[in-house]
């Protein structure tokens, strides 16, 4: 009886390690990751380096507590002449001035909260007016011999007389009064518009000049037709 051999069993020759396939996969995710973070952190840091809150004493913080106490004014003037003119084109210029102005005070005021400023300058007004910009306030209507605290706002003898008269006189001083303090608010707004870099402080300043200029029109012709001038 003839012996039979096993058969031989090759052994397999060792296949190649996948070790180095999954190194290089996970160095690429690590790049990737980190190309991401770095992207992120670059674009934050971007974000970050915009315009700062505005502090005390900036353009916008002083011509947000200026121009809201200027404004108020002019809702006082325009309320009283809508509650005591005859004259329907009178009360209605007035109506316009007071709603216009009441929203625009809204606007600073909520500035004025967001960055963390008080709604009044705690010292003199227009103090923020210091930067070379051919606005000379000697020489802007209303600022003459201390008459008003800022430029074309009326003094308290003004108002008075104002809520003295009726009639025609009541109409036509009213107008007389708010063309001067419309031409002191719109100084005030230029000077901001040039000399902010915040966009919604331009825009602002941009609708005040609008539509102040147009109503300085409206109430030079209104002057006209009453046979009048402005002070």
């Amino acid at each position: 009886m003839t012996e039979t051999s096993a058969p031989v069993t090759e052994t397999p020759a060792p296949r190649p390690t996948a070790r180095p396939v999954v190194i290089a996969a996970t160095v690429i995710v690590v790049l990737l990751v980190g190309a991401v973070l770095g992207m992120f952190l670059t674009q934050r840091a971007l974000d970050s380096s915009g315009p700062a809150t505005p502090g005390t004493g900036s353009v916008e913080v002083g011509f947000a507590q200026d121009m809201s106490v200027h404004h108020l004014q002019a809702v006082t003037m325009a309320n009283w002449a809508r509650d005591h003119s005859t004259d329907p084109e009178v009360r209605q210029l007035a109506f316009d001035i007071q709603s216009t102005q009441l929203e625009q005070v809204g606007r600073m005021k909520g500035w004025l909260m967001l960055w963390d400023q008080p709604e009044q300058a705690p010292g003199a007004y227009m103090t923020w007016m210091t930067q070379p910009s051919g606005h000379d306030m000697a020489g802007m209507p209303g600022s003459s011999a201390g008459a008003a605290v800022m430029p074309g706002m009326a003094s308290d003898t003004e108002l008075a007389k104002l809520r003295s008269l009726s009639g025609k006189d009541l109409d036509v001083y009213f107008l007389q009064l708010m063309l001067r303090h419309h031409q002191g608010g719109t100084a005030m707004a230029q000077y901001a518009h040039d000399h902010s870099p915040v966009s919604a402080v331009k825009t602002l300043t941009q609708s005040i000049l609008n539509s102040q200029g147009a109503e300085m029109v409206l109430i030079k012709q209104m002057l006209g037709a009453r046979g009048a001038q402005p002070l």
